[in-house]
């Protein structure tokens, strides 16, 4: 820091020569005066860029430098709060901060000194205190005053501070319990430092400047020297930047939060998940502002960028950085939350079985990259939780979709990188909070397709080498009025002999129709089948009218093999890109995703009964006297009759209590959810997962985006599908036919405007990401006419005839979307 010094004293005092050309010099002529505190500034950028460095003049060797106070504190190497407050107090009475600012340059551009700083005091041993007891009893008054003095200050310039970690919450978010990953540095201390300084304009800039000098000594201490494994406090440097709350501000952008990132990105997994675990005792508060810091800096990068197919945003070593050090925040924010780690579902006694045909991968003498299982994230196994654990996090998942991003990633290269798992290349999908749900679905859209083809190659090479028939596709040949048996027995078949074919693309045959099956008849039969398995008189489901949806039967008669059948159809509707109008209250889908049912799932599956338990868990009066009711529950059957059941052994003997309430209301959802169901679930479980077991489906969705891509979104948009509707035959968007056809749509009723959905996509409900992302295509067909509009459901389009008038348009079209069914009736 010699050299420093010796800029700033350069730019302040000059080197006595009066001929000097040095633009840097206060000797030059064309030179500009500056004050104390911008020479400050100035010196560290000139020392960045090595810039000239004049030599005294004769006249001024062995001046002394009279402006420098306490020889500019050339001792202080780390800083502590007493000294920032002690340093800042002296600079005050001088009206010159130069002094603080070289400080900061110097402790905070040195990865040694910033580690050392702001160290949590801990009581002194034995030996220590005998220590401080010998030392000069002046000294120690003199340290005693000045620790007064800095006490006062905090007093008067942080009133607000507390001891917990930004206003969070009291018990586990205090800073003393953040138990065995416990930091060393004083987060308390750092918040109220930079309070105090950052109001300050050129101390603000002495901090940017630092960090510019800290980040690339960082980077490479991590990536060369693997000095945290020698030093696990080596982390307390980025405690320390992170608490800077300038660090979203736009001179921070450029240059310095970039290079900033790089370097965090290069924490080994102990460190990052040490960091999450701390970060996760912050307040929402805080997350929210970490977040935004990164999510920031992504935006800015993207915007400020044209990314496209041939300067991918996944090479933008920025925005890779960033998205890395979100995943931290990501994952303190679900542990932060409320989670639940207990509640899991078993998973499948008897595995799935496999085909026993050769993959072509064997075929080749290549090992199934699949047999490894599904895709977990390293930090995910680190923290031992999962996204799925969440029941409430600190800050809505939303917040950390970066829309921007979404907008610029090219999908069909990202999930190529997703797929070979290479170092070089990285891969949104493996941060998938940060992607929508739009982006997921075509990352899995890609997925399914090459299974697809993959299976279709497979199917070749087997009729080539083995001489077996050619058969690429999942073909199900069905009876319109018998299409639950006919769908359950090709499909138990085919899941006994071979799953693998499951992964085929689907291929529906209605018999004695010519429809061909490009996407639009499968569309059909799901919903028939749907309609089918979901009638109540068959008794699988029960339907609430309350809430209008279906929850399992758990006193059916039908047998297992139902049960797998609609879980079947629901993997192979998301297997092949179909929406199904099915009724579920979300605790199914997390029961899908690997989680048990608990008394908060009663609020949507069973809102009647959550509200009673709510009322019996806060009753204030004596429960035993006044409710009178016992750990045997009652049930009725498909007939009415009532069934019993203890949740404990001789139930109907243990009156529920003030005491055991807890239990009793937890038992109850319990068996209402998870044990009541539990044969009918297990089945449904195992059919979804014949489909969905080797599918990035558990990695990239959360339970209510996995209902997203089942179900479709009931709210629809039809100003949205105007807008993206394209024209085809001599139809455009001024066509006057158009015109009045649009006008005509928008007129109907609700249930009209679903029916017309349905007519022309095979479904009334609208795709991930609402109508817009639903390209329909309005074709001509032909002139006037009395013949009704048709459609082409497998493709989206609707052939319409130009009718003369908008009366007869109306009227026609009603008629086609109120009769339609079928495919060519033969």
């Amino acid at each position: 820091m010699h050299l420093i010094e010796r800029y700033y004293h350069q730019l302040t005092e000059g080197c006595g020569n009066d001929s000097c050309s040095n633009a840097w010099c206060s000797s030059s002529r064309g030179s500009h005066r500056l004050d104390n505190n911008a020479a400050a500034v100035k010196a560290l950028e000139l020392y960045k860029i090595n810039a000239k460095l004049c030599d005294p003049h004769p006249s001024k060797k062995g001046t002394t430098m009279n402006h420098c106070v306490r020889d500019d504190f050339k001792d202080v190497n780390y800083l502590t709060e007493e000294k920032v407050y002690e340093i800042l107090h002296i600079c005050g009475e001088k009206e010159d901060y130069s002094p603080l600012i070289r400080v900061i340059g110097r402790v905070f551009s040195s990865a040694e000194g910033l580690v050392q700083s702001f160290r949590r005091s801990k009581p002194p041993t034995k030996e220590e205190l005998k220590s401080l007891q010998s030392k000069d009893e002046d000294k120690d008054e003199d340290e005693e005053e000045a620790a007064a003095c800095s006490a006062a200050a905090m007093e008067e310039d942080s009133p607000g501070s507390s001891s917990r970690l930004d206003g969070a919450a009291s018990g586990d978010n205090d800073v003393g319990k953040l138990g065995p990953d416990e930091v060393s540095v004083d987060i308390d201390a750092v918040r109220r430092v930079y309070q105090r300084l950052l109001s300050n304009g050129n101390i603000e800039t002495a901090f940017l400047n630092a960090l510019v000098y800290l980040s690339p000594n960082v980077e490479c201490d991590l990536t060369y020297h693997n000095v945290y494994s020698r030093d696990p406090n080596y982390l307390n440097l980025f405690v320390v930047v992170m608490e800077n709350s300038n660090l979203h501000s736009p001179d921070y952008l450029e240059i310095a939060l970039p290079q900033f990132c790089r370097a965090m990105s290069k924490l080994p997994l102990p460190a990052l998940a040490k960091l999450a675990r701390l970060w996760s005792h912050y307040s929402a508060e805080q997350i929210h502002r970490i977040m935004e810091t990164f999510q920031q800096l992504i935006t800015y990068k993207v915007v400020s960028n044209e990314f496209n197919s041939r300067n991918l945003v996944n090479d933008d070593d920025a925005v890779v950085a960033a998205t890395k050090c979100l995943k931290i925040v990501y994952y303190a924010n679900v542990m932060g939350g409320e989670v639940d780690t207990e509640h899991n579902e078993e998973e499948d006694e008897e595995p799935i079985p496999e085909s026993s045909e050769l993959t072509l991968q064997e075929l080749l003498g290549e090992e199934r990259r699949n047999k490894k299982g599904p895709r977990v994230d390293p930090l995910e196994t680190e923290l031992t939780i999962r996204t799925s654990d969440s029941r409430r996090p600190l800050i809505p998942f939303e917040e950390f979709v970066n829309e921007p991003l979404n907008e610029v990633l090219e999908m069909d290269k990202d999930y190529t990188f997703f797929k070979v798992e290479t170092e070089n290349k990285f891969s949104f999908m493996t941060c998938p909070f940060i992607l929508n749900a739009v982006t997921k679905n075509l990352g899995l859209y890609y997925d399914n397709r090459i299974r697809m083809y993959s299976e279709r190659r497979i199917t070749v090479l087997y009729s080539l080498v083995q001489g077996q028939q050619l058969n690429p596709y999942l073909r199900l040949k069905v009876r319109r009025d018998h299409i639950i048996d006919d769908a359950l027995v090709r499909l138990e078949m085919i899941a006994m002999e071979n799953p693998a074919d499951l992964k085929k693309q689907l291929y529906v045959e209605f018999e004695g129709e010519q429809g061909v099956d490009e996407g639009g008849v499968s569309k059909e039969f799901f919903q028939l089948v749907v309609e089918e398995i979901f009638n109540p008189d068959i008794g699988m489901f029960a339907y609430d009218e309350r809430t209008k949806m279906f929850w399992f039967n758990p006193s059916s008669f039908e047998n297992e093999g139902q049960f797998t059948l609609i879980g079947i159809v629901l993997g192979l509707a998301i297997y092949n890109n179909c929406i199904l109008d099915v009724h579920f209250p979300m605790v199914v889908y997390r029961k899908l995703m690997g989680k048990k049912g608990t008394f908060r799932d009663l609020a949507d599956s069973n809102p009647v009964l959550y509200q009673s338990l709510k009322e019996l868990s806060e009753y204030e009066g004596s429960v035993e006297e006044d409710m009178m009711i016992t750990f045997q529950i009652s049930q009725t059957d498909l007939f009415g009759n009532p069934l019993m059941y203890d949740l404990r052994e001789n139930g109907d003997q243990i009156p529920v209590t003030n005491e055991n309430r807890k239990e009793f209301v937890a038992q109850y959802a319990e068996y209402m959810l998870n044990k009541s169901v539990e044969k009918q679930f297990k089945a449904f479980r195992r059919g979804f997962h014949m489909v969905t077991n080797e599918s990035p489906l558990k990695y990239l969705f959360r339970p209510e985006e996995i209902e997203l891509l089942i179900c479709g979104s009931r709210n629809l948009d039809f100003q949205a599908l105007e807008e993206t509707t394209e024209y085809d035959g001599g139809y455009s968007r001024d066509s006057r036919i158009i015109k009045e056809f649009w006008e005509t749509l928008h007129s109907f009723a609700e249930e009209q405007k679903r029916l017309f959905l349905q007519f022309t996509t095979g479904t009334d409900r609208a795709p991930v990401g609402g109508l817009g992302k639903l390209k329909m295509i309005i074709a001509k067909n032909g002139p006037d006419t009395d013949r009704l509009p048709t459609s082409h459901t497998c493709f989206n389009v609707l052939l319409l005839p130009e009718y003369d008038t908008k009366e007869k348009l109306r009227e026609r079209l009603l008629k086609a979307i109120l009769y339609a069914k079928g495919f060519g009736m033969l």
